[in-house]
Formats: structure tokens, sequence, C-alpha cells
């Protein structure tokens, strides 16, 4: 299944797709309120989500949706000044749903009932820096392009970390995470011969996604460089993790000091 990740910090997002490897990424615009989950607060939902319903196909681009109806008209700069407190929704409209009882579903912190979209916005909207009332904002042709790739029920998370890529003085790929006031959350590198290093994440972020979104761009570094495949050696506790992320056992049981590991391999696609 497609999945796909939002980033408040990086202001984009990225789409992963069936096969879990990486596929594309747009810029966007959050909340200029921040992250949050209170209804009224005008912020955007943190956490676990995924795709509730699909509003607007066949509408054509600039297309203008109140309370998800369109309304027949069809945003113009004219228009836009004749109602200069708007707050336009147009194209298209991913409703998002919250999976998670108690933080982002159900009561005064219900995502879906607090009405949060993906949804197109005019072309005189910065993308790249929060400015919504909490929705997600996307240029008209990537809003076009994401709902005619995504089927509901589509995973969405929205974290509040964000991943860089950079390179070692030898030039082997980095990533590291860091989170909202800057912090270093957790690293990774890409040796040459395809070996995943020194993959760690702080206890407290630990299963919030930061460990999958270095993968991610490790691997993301790994395909661009037509490494074929990615492998690492880990604990066989932790197996687990990288098994639902696509990685495969190679070989037999070993001990790294006087711990049972195993190698974990991937194979990746071709970048043309």
């Amino acid at each position: 299944m497609m999945r796909i990740r939002i980033s408040i910090l990086s202001q984009c997002i990225e789409i992963y797709d069936d096969n879990d490897f990486f596929y594309r990424r747009y810029s966007i615009s959050t909340a200029k309120n921040g992250a949050g989950e209170q209804r009224g607060s005008f912020r955007t939902p943190r956490g676990r989500h995924l795709i509730r319903a699909k509003i607007g196909a066949g509408q054509p681009e600039n297309a203008v949706f109140v309370g998800r109806r369109p309304t027949g008209e069809i945003w113009t700069p004219e228009l836009a000044a004749a109602h200069p407190g708007r707050d336009w929704i147009l194209t298209r409209i991913l409703w998002l749903s919250g999976r998670e009882p108690g933080v982002n579903r159900l009561g005064d912190v219900d995502t879906m009932r607090r009405y949060i979209y993906l949804h197109g916005s005019p072309d005189t909207v910065e993308m790249g820096s929060p400015g919504s009332i909490g929705c997600v904002r996307m240029r008209n042709r990537d809003i076009i392009e994401l709902f005619n790739l995504v089927p509901p029920y589509t995973p969405v998370d929205i974290v509040e970390f964000r991943v860089d890529g950079a390179q070692t003085e030898t030039g082997a790929p980095t990533a590291s995470a860091y989170g909202p006031a800057g912090e270093p959350l957790g690293s990774g590198h890409l040796r040459v011969d395809g070996c995943i290093d020194g993959l760690a994440v702080l206890e407290p972020w630990r299963g919030k996604g930061v460990g999958t979104a270095l993968l991610d761009r490790l691997q993301e570094s790994a395909a661009e460089r037509s490494m074929g495949q990615v492998w690492l050696d880990v604990p066989r506790a932790r197996t687990e993790f990288f098994q639902r992320l696509g990685f495969r056992q190679q070989g037999e049981a070993f001990l790294d000091s006087g711990i049972p590991c195993l190698r974990m391999i991937r194979q990746l696609p071709s970048v043309s």
C-alpha cells in the first residue's frame, strides 16, 4: 500500500509507492499557528491518519469548494479581490481522519470533525512556509497528481520532525533527524558497499517514525547512486521492524559482541 509522510518542519509531503519506495516530494503549507490537535486551535494535527474521502474528481483546476461542494466558481485574481477574507479550497480535497483515539480521533481532537484536508490553493499562495488555518495547502497541479495516485484509506503520517540529507567529507551520504527546536533526534549513514551504518534514534523519539524516515532517506540516496541494494546487521530482537519495511534475512544468525544478530538486506529499484 502507498503511504504518505507530511513533515510540518520541512513543509513537504513525501509519497512512497506500493513497494514502499520513495516516489515523489511536494512543497506544502501547513498551519501558521503550528502543530496541534484541539478543535478551534487552527493548527495542523500530528500523528497517524488516513485518507477517509476523495472529493472533486473531474472538477476543473481552480474549481472553488465550500463545505466540500463545488460552488461552480473558478478562482481568478478578480474573484479573490471580490472576497478578500475567504479561505480558498480549490481543485481537489483529500479529507483526513485520525487513527489514534484521544490523540487525533474522537472528542475535541478529532481530525475529521475538524475538517482537515489536503487541498489545492491559489497560485498566489506561498508554499514551503506555514500559512493555513489547519489544513495542508498544495499547488493545484500537485493535488491533482496526488489525488490520482492515492486510493482511499492510504496511510498519512503527520510528523513534527525533519530529516536532512548530507555527505561526509569522503562523500558518504548521511541522514540526520531534528525535532521541533532543532534538537538532534537520530542519524545514520550509507557506506559505499550499501551498508546502512550507525543508525540510531534517541529513546524518547522511538516509535514515532523517525527511524523509518532515516531509512527512507538513506535508501533514496542509495537508489540515486544505483547501488541496487542496502543491508545492515541488526540484533535479532529488532528484525521485525526492518521486515515491516521490506528487508529480508540473508544467511544465518551470528554473534556480535555476544548479541545474536541477523543480516537484513533489501533490493532497491533503479532510478532513471
